[in-house]
């Protein structure tokens, strides 16, 4: 079938981690590269890192990039499978990594800035892919169907996770969208719009 790009969404515990890893086991088996993006800020956050890599096959390799992604793969062994768990910490950190962005009162001169890099680093994800052999699964938070966040950090984090998800979906083979662990299929090769 040739080397595709899948692109799972859903809100918050929605079964995308478990249906990716799931799925990459099925395509990828032992020789996977799990790229994970969460940092340990805190307390909380190292529990779910660790609960994150009890669940993962423990054959699999794992590549810790908070940044710079595609920049991290080009660095790391070849696999025959990358999953990328997940985009929304991604967004989260290229944009909070201007300091101006932690203070709500510059949070808006640092988002074109933080906007362009996050976009710059998803073509080039994008660009990896289409240069590698891996098959590739990226995870993604979808976060604009609910309250519009009352701060402009808020809204720009959404804004921007939303055009990032837009973008990988456009060059994704196919997307999952998950709703209380169930996944449906919204793209696929079969069903192109164009073909609509």
């Amino acid at each position: 079938m040739g080397k595709r790009l899948t692109l799972i969404l859903g809100g918050a515990r929605s079964g995308k981690s478990d249906f990716a890893q799931a799925l990459a086991l099925k395509r990828g088996g032992g020789d996977v590269l799990f790229v994970a993006t969460a940092q340990a800020l805190d307390g909380e956050m190292i529990a779910r890192i660790q609960n994150h890599r009890a669940a993962r096959d423990a054959q699999w390799q794992t590549l810790e990039a908070p940044r710079a992604v595609a920049r991290a793969l080009r660095a790391a062994p070849p696999a025959r499978l990358v999953l990328l768990d997940c985009v929304t910490f991604w967004v989260s950190n290229v944009l909070l990594a201007d300091d101006r962005a932690a203070d709500p009162s510059t949070a808006v001169d640092a988002s074109p800035v933080a906007e362009q890099e996050m976009l710059n680093e998803a073509d080039e994800l994008i660009a990896w892919y289409r240069e590698s052999e891996a098959d590739l699964i990226v995870v993604s938070n979808e976060v604009g169907m609910g309250v519009v966040p009352p701060y402009e950090l808020g809204r720009a984090y959404r804004d921007l996770l939303g055009a990032i998800n837009r973008k990988i979906a456009a060059a994704a083979d196919e997307v999952f969208w998950l709703v209380a662990g169930l996944p449906i299929e919204i793209k696929s090769r079969a069903i192109q719009l164009e073909n609509l």
